[in-house]
């Protein structure tokens, strides 16, 4: 953020809440929004890479680092 932004941020933070209100909305109208099409492929792709996150085996944390450590131990013996 640049010091003029920081400087009228600071400043925007002090105004009451509705006029803080009123510029926020105004502030987001002035930047374009993305098309509602790639909003929804977007929301699509993290639901199926969470989908995929939860398929996974669980496995306890100390496990998980036992597993961890023995292949640090193996690719730094390489």
């Amino acid at each position: 953020m640049s010091s003029s932004a920081k400087k009228l941020l600071d400043e925007a933070l002090t105004l009451p809440e509705a006029d803080r209100r009123r510029l926020a909305e105004a502030l987001l109208d002035s930047v374009p929004r993305r098309d509602a099409a790639s909003t929804r492929r977007a929301w699509v792709q993290e639901a199926r890479r969470r989908a995929e996150a939860d398929q996974g085996e669980s496995v306890d944390l100390d496990t998980a680092f036992a597993d961890l450590r023995a292949q640090l131990r193996s690719s730094s013996s390489r």
